[in-house]
């Protein structure tokens, strides 16, 4: 195995070396031309460690480490997007005056010691561990009984307060698989200097405000997302037959529309051959959930083995029953073909976008380029044997490496429903209680009879229908339901009673008021009829029409509520993936740790220093954008995860409050962040950040329009999801909300001539990210100030119009620009002043020009103000720089 990847990786890395010989002078001239604080010993060292390209933008990014006597510095990136061999937009994280920071480059402690010494501090038990690889500084430590994965280790530096520690880099995936931590060990003292979990989840921890309510149907139909069978990259059209019984998008889960059959639904750009494919002929290798993208299979018992996968045959028809009416354990093989159809779907779907094989993404075959071998492995009700998780996790690794999905099951909302009366109509309708933990199931459709009020020989009222003397009236309790009252005697002796008697099934009503119990007993091996618990206000209603002689009759079941499968919930499903995708875009693919949300944790792995990661934003938006529709409205209330939380679709999800425009619904701003009692980290931080996105989107969406084509639509909504996932590529690592914001800003001006700059800084100074904000430190969480301003007029007027009717006297060409721009006049002169301001006002050109062109070829890509005066006439022009 180990030969095998080392030749990928070889392979993969000879690419890189190769594209460092083309882009390495590239960078290294503009970083000593263009970044204060950086020497030129500070970058006379980069390693350039990953690179990809773009189509849709024509960007390369290239990903650069700084190093130090060789060794890589943790997370020192410069993140660059070159195009036309310049750099168009830089993202920094590089360290100034490294010589004066460095303590040594001799490490005290081995690989192994400080693998041993990590597991020590994390109170882990281990053995079998030792060197099994080794290649300068980077060595392979085996598993043993530490970790599911065999252990990296490598040298770097690791700053701590201004200092740049000699560190192992080495990563354990605890075997419980609760954690996947990514650590840096005192190459010296064996002390943590810093740890990142590789696994995110979406626990309950978050939303103390989250309201609880009972389902009612958004009936949503499913209408066409524009998924088309036909490939630019491949030569012929699938047609595999295969079909699915899903919620298809944009359903999101059973309490907003129904379930359809849908038929060859992968898209043959993302997946030329097909969903259960994984050698790159025509043709399925498997029939089960399982092919080149992800594979999907139960894992109840919560082991780390593969389990069974549903099997649709030659045919690859999925086509399973789906009963919502008990526990998920009955319909493991819908919920499984579920999970695998909707990640398939957000793979096909980012695909289109830019999270293909050249940017990390998820795939056994990468068919074109990258690292392959890292399909998504999704576990179903993973753990449920044991109970409910209510949470979801998904642990990124760099590529090359499985990320793994762990859906969960939910405890449900609200009390059991065991019993339905039919009649009398004054009595109809659905009781609460509990289901005795003796005696056997329910049989299919419970128990429909007559109910009969017990009495025995007891004397005393209030005790002759408890049934702990002997029955009175056998011939009325005979093929009937018997109702019986909580009395002195045992809960098994009650219902062996009434089974002597003859009764189909027991209802046990309370003695003492507003109590529920569950019913348990010994010796209760003879009980063969099911019975149940109500309560005291419950149960006398049924007593008093029994004893005033009405006819009650009622059917004895457990309706309810059970545990909700995160599997049926697809906003959850696409959330966790969203992870892998932020993850994996932010700071390269190679990279898992650019985007950690805590910067401090105890000696339990509980963080106690948060930062401003937006990752559980971005991952709410792939979230929303994936169950968009036409009936959507801006003011909506949108959330994520209500259907495993047993709300209406419109309650606010696990999030503080639901996604909307309006501020009557959602009017939390970027000041929030900073509140630490009412907004957690990371999820509601992440809130926060994925509301600002969503209030962009909208803006986009009325500017430009809905499209339901999710593909290859052209509408604002597609729009959006393109300048969030460029935005990511573009960003630095650990970048804060500024950083955020003002990547999808150059995203726009790359991708569409900056044509809705206006539009995205109203959205973001909307939420108080305007031109003002400030982040602080990215990796603080308490130190946001925001604000709601625009950009100041010379730096980006708002208020100039364009319309058709506009006189100009002056145009300009071309718009972007690279090296010139040409001036065309209609006055009759050739002399022009011409100024020249960047996005903060300072004027880097002013000149007095007699030709029509204007060299600008010292200038970096973005957005300027074009000032053109001649004869007492001047003219304001935006010019775009790539």
């Amino acid at each position: 195995m180990y030969k095998s990847t080392l030749y990928v990786i070889i392979f993969f890395c000879c690419g890189i070396l190769s594209a460092q010989e083309n882009f390495k002078p590239i960078i290294q001239d503009y970083l000593q031309k263009n970044v204060k604080n950086i020497s030129i010993d500070d970058v006379s060292d980069i390693e350039i460690y990953n690179t990809t390209y773009s189509k849709k933008t024509g960007l390369h990014h290239v990903y650069v480490n700084q190093r130090k006597n060789g060794i890589p510095v943790f997370n020192a990136i410069g993140n660059f997007a070159i195009k036309d061999e310049k750099v168009v937009y830089f993202s920094n994280n590089l360290i100034h005056n490294l010589e004066e920071k460095t303590n040594t480059s001799t490490p005290t402690l081995s690989p192994l010691q400080s693998v041993q010494s990590a597991a020590e501090k994390l109170g882990l038990n281990f053995s079998g561990l030792e060197v099994i690889q080794s290649n300068g500084n980077k060595f392979i430590i085996s598993k043993g009984n530490l970790s599911l994965k065999d252990i990296p280790a490598q040298l770097v530096y690791q700053e701590i307060e201004n200092e740049l520690k000699l560190a192992w880099d080495i990563s354990i995936y605890l075997t419980n698989e609760n954690h996947w931590w990514s650590m840096r060990i005192d190459a010296t003292t064996g002390e943590i200097l810093h740890q990142n979990d590789w696994v995110v989840n979406c626990s309950f921890e978050d939303n103390p405000s989250a309201k609880t309510t009972s389902h009612h149907s958004k009936n949503n139909s499913a209408e066409n997302f524009g998924f088309k069978n036909s490939s630019t990259n491949s030569t012929f059209t699938l047609i595999d037959g295969s079909s699915y019984n899903v919620f298809p998008l944009p359903i999101e889960a059973p309490t907003f529309g129904d379930r359809s059959i849908v038929t060859e639904p992968a898209n043959l750009n993302a997946s030329p051959f097909g969903w259960h494919d994984t050698n790159g002929v025509a043709g399925a290798e498997f029939t089960t959930t399982r092919g080149n993208n992800v594979w999907a299979y139960e894992n109840r018992d919560g082991n780390n083995f593969f389990g069974p996968s549903p099997d649709g045959g030659t045919n690859l028809n999925f086509d399973f029953p789906l009963d919502l009416n008990q526990n998920p354990e009955g319909y493991i093989e819908a919920s499984v073909t579920n999970l695998f159809y909707w990640n398939n779907m957000m793979h096909d779907v980012w695909y289109e976008y830019g999270f293909d094989e050249q940017s990390g993404n998820f795939q056994s075959n990468n068919y074109v380029s990258g690292i392959g071998g890292d399909y998504v492995v999704a576990r179903n009700q993973d753990g449920a044997d044991s109970g409910p998780g209510n949470n979801a996790t998904f642990g990124t690794p760099p590529e090359g490496q499985n990320p793994t999905m762990r859906m969960f099951t939910w405890s449900p909302s609200g009390l059991p429903q065991v019993l339905v009366v039919n009649s009398p109509s004054s009595l109809a309708g659905s009781y609460s209680g509990t289901v005795a933990q003796f005696g056997p199931d329910f049989p299919e459709g419970g128990v429909t009879g007559d109910l009969a009020l017990v009495t025995d020989n007891n004397a005393t009222t209030t005790d002759e229908n408890d049934a702990c003397d002997p029955i009175t009236n056998s011939s009325e309790i005979n093929g009937k339901i018997a109702v019986i009252r909580r009395g002195e005697c045992t809960f098994v002796s009650k219902v062996q009673a009434a089974q002597n008697s003859g009764a189909i099934a027991v209802i046990i009503v309370n003695n003492v008021p507003n109590e529920l119990i569950t019913m348990n007993g010994d010796n209760a091996g003879s009980i063969n009829i099911p019975s149940i618990f109500m309560t005291l206000e419950e149960g006398n209603l049924l007593i008093a029409a029994l004893e005033n002689n009405q006819s009650v009759n009622g059917t004895v079941n457990l309706f309810g509520p059970f545990e909700k499968d995160g599997s049926l919930d697809g906003g959850i499903i696409s959330h966790e993936y969203g992870h892998g995708i932020s993850n994996r875009l932010t700071g390269g693919a190679l990279n898992s740790n650019c985007l950690y949300s805590c910067q401090q944790v105890d000696s339990e792995g509980n963080c106690i220093q948060y930062t401003e990661q937006m990752g559980e934003g971005w991952s709410d938006y792939f979230a929303l954008m994936m169950t968009l529709s036409a009936a959507d409205n801006a003011t909506d209330a949108k959330a994520v995860a209500t259907y495993a939380l047993s709300q209406d679709p419109d309650g606010n999800g696990l999030r503080n409050a639901p996604y909307s425009t309006d501020f009557n619904v959602n009017d939390f701003t970027y000041n929030d962040t900073n509140n630490t009692f009412q907004v957690s980290a990371p999820h509601g931080v992440g809130f926060v950040w994925a509301t600002m996105l969503w209030d962009m989107t909208w803006a986009l969406i009325d500017e430009h329009g809905y499209d339901a084509d999710i593909l290859n639509g052209e509408g604002g909504n597609n729009m959006a999801m393109q300048l969030v996932i460029d935005g990511i590529k573009l960003q630095n690592c650990n970048p804060g909300f500024v950083d955020g914001r003002d990547a999808i800003l150059e995203a726009d001006v790359i991708n569409n001539n900056g044509e809705n700059q206006c539009l995205i800084w109203q959205a973001f100074a909307n939420r108080g990210l305007g031109y003002g904000a400030s982040q602080g430190s990215s990796l603080s969480r308490t130190d946001q100030t925001e604000a709601f301003d625009m950009p100041p007029g010379n730096i980006l007027n708002c208020s100039l119009k364009t319309s058709s009717k506009e006189v100009k006297n002056f145009s300009i060409y071309p718009n972007p620009a690279g090296d010139v721009v040409n001036i065309e006049t209609k006055q009759n002169t050739n002399n022009l002043n011409v100024q020249v301001f960047d996005i903060n006002g300072r004027k880097v050109i002013q000149k007095d020009i007699s030709t029509k062109t204007l060299d600008v070829s010292q200038l970096s890509g973005g957005i300027y103000l074009l000032k053109i005066n001649s004869n007492g006439v001047s003219q304001t022009e935006k010019l775009i720089i790539q």
